[in-house]
């Protein structure tokens, strides 16, 4: 591309190579454009509700995925299409913002695109399409408020909280223990909360998992795990009322900065340099028993020496502790991390209740457990599992649990799942399509049959008869006013997603219309696609 001036100063573009470059306009590249963004969403529609399936990801080094989260699935997919990278991004920006539904944005998207297409081809402008699903989109997101209940919960009454995550993790490998997993998240994510301010950092909340045992076995830390063990086998396993030193200063003596080396040429000078650095050790670890230290938590190892001196002076150590757990570490016991052994004195000190080394199994494996911490306001939770692909993907399915606590923390208004929500939606779209006069209606209407992809998808990994299904649950809704009734995947034998304690948080039902609606507005309006030449 080159940049030219004509005679009058005015700027011309010149595009170079023009011949070589393919280009779509108009129609066809709209049409390119809502397939690309088709074939996304129909790899994602399988793995929607409690009976999707998994997908199975390999990485170019070899690194195998098996997961059920969409925006993992989009991750890890390697997707050149432009358009299709707008899915992935859709995806993304529901995981980041609302942590839940990331597979559910996708297929509406996907649905969305497809009634556009219809509609393209019986000519209507693709700016008519754009607005009305943009009204369509306006008038579902009130009516999934007048559709929302408020639920109280409390640090005492955490039941509501525990079955709007179990609805979350119904739809992952872990359902079989849902229940134990979702009361984890909930406590979790209730001894972080700032309930004041309605505020939640997840943050705080560390998962760590370790092969072995199994998913039964996960539990939920109130401090701080570290996957480490101390420095020397012969120092205690378990120091109560530990105070801790939290050190970024390595236990070795200075080394010389400049290039100098040193001559030693007599047994005499060697005792002295000996001596020299051993009274240097002597130093360390007297100042860390001065201040009343009875733990010592080092980012940086140290050697034998050091780690025999400690050992006989009784003062228990851990090195080679990464910069994050030390920060952790630092919250959860309220102590301050030194930087060198001048600047510690008792008040920077860390408390906690128990210090313990835990080992698994019949394996060497072993881990430190800081509990009772002076400010319990750092959890972790720990998981158990039979291989790494099961810890991993129980690593996004608590992520996901825990973004639903934090949602209901924030805003307490829930609508139920099973499809429930966007049939009511689809039923009250239509209905107000009748009031514009316009060709907005068309796409009016056309948002409204999108809506029930979500229901279609679930009826169809549930084996169940499509249409049949779809038609007498939107048949009951109208005919009783019951915004509640939905898709009875696990055959539990009653539609009322309300008995089956199905819930989905209302601000992520509201977010997922809005943002796909938004992603494909987008790509409705683009009607022209360079793309350079293969070489």
């Amino acid at each position: 591309m080159a940049l030219a001036f004509d005679e009058y100063g005015r700027p011309f573009i010149i595009l170079k190579e023009q011949e070589r470059k393919s280009r779509l306009r108009g129609l066809e590249a709209q049409k390119a454009n809502i397939s690309a963004g088709k074939a996304v969403a129909r790899i994602l529609r399988t793995s929607l509700g409690p009976k999707g399936m998994d997908k199975m990801l390999q990485s170019p080094d070899g690194d195998v995925t098996i997961t059920n989260d969409g925006a993992t699935i989009l991750e890890q997919m390697d997707v050149n299409n432009q358009i299709a990278k707008l899915m992935v991004e859709l995806s993304r920006s529901q995981d980041c913002e609302i942590g839940d539904g990331t597979t559910g944005v996708v297929v509406v998207a996907g649905a969305l695109l497809e009634q556009a297409e219809k509609l393209l081809e019986r000519g209507i402008h693709p700016i008519w399409i754009a607005e009305g699903y943009e009204m369509a989109s306006r008038i579902a997101v009130e009516h999934l408020e007048r559709i929302s209940q408020k639920f109280e919960f409390s640090v005492s009454n955490i039941e509501p909280l525990v079955q709007t995550c179990m609805t979350t993790l119904s739809s992952k490998i872990v359902n079989r223990c849902k229940r134990m997993l979702a009361e984890i998240a909930v406590k979790a994510v209730l001894a972080v909360a700032d309930l004041e301010r309605k505020d939640v950092n997840l943050d705080l909340i560390k998962i760590e998992g370790k092969v072995g045992g199994k998913l039964e076995d996960t539990e939920l830390i109130y401090g701080i795990t570290v996957d480490k063990e101390m420095s020397h086998p012969q120092m205690p396993k378990r120091i109560e009322d530990a105070k801790i030193a939290i050190l970024t200063c390595p236990f070795e003596p200075p080394k010389p900065k400049t290039k100098h080396k040193v001559d030693i040429d007599t047994v005499e000078k060697f005792q002295t340099l000996r001596q020299q650095e051993q009274k240097y050790f002597d130093d360390m670890v007297q100042k860390c028993k001065d201040v009343g230290a009875t733990l010592i938590i080092c980012q940086w190892g140290f050697d034998d020496e050091a780690n025999h001196l400690l050992m006989h002076r009784n003062l228990p150590a851990v090195r080679w502790v990464g910069g994050v757990e030390l920060e952790l570490i630092a919250i959860a016991t309220g102590g301050r991390i030194v930087p060198r052994f001048q600047e510690l004195t008792p008040e920077k000190l860390g408390r906690a209740g128990l210090v313990r080394e835990k080992s698994f199994g019949t394996t060497k494996d072993r881990m430190l457990y800081i509990e009772q911490c002076a400010n319990s306001r750092a959890v972790t939770i720990f998981i158990r599992g039979g291989n790494k692909m099961v810890i991993e993907e129980t690593k996004r399915s608590l992520h996901d649990a825990l973004c639903v606590a934090r949602n209901l923390i924030r805003n307490n208004s829930i609508v139920y799942g099973g499809g429930s929500a966007e049939i009511s939606c689809s039923i009250a779209v239509e209905a107000a399509a009748d009031r514009y006069p316009g060709v907005e209606q068309y796409a009016i209407r056309s948002f409204a049959e999108a809506l029930d992809s979500i229901p279609m998808a679930l009826a169809e990994n549930s084996g169940l008869q499509l249409i049949d299904t779809l038609t007498a649950v939107k048949s009951q809704q109208i005919k009783e006013n019951n915004p509640y009734c939905g898709i009875d995947c696990n055959d539990v034998g009653t539609n009322n997603m309300q008995e089956q304690n199905v819930f989905e948080t209302l601000i992520g039902k509201q977010q997922q219309i809005l943002l796909a609606t938004q992603v494909v507005k987008m790509i409705l309006k683009i009607d022209d696609v360079i793309t350079p030449s293969d070489y």
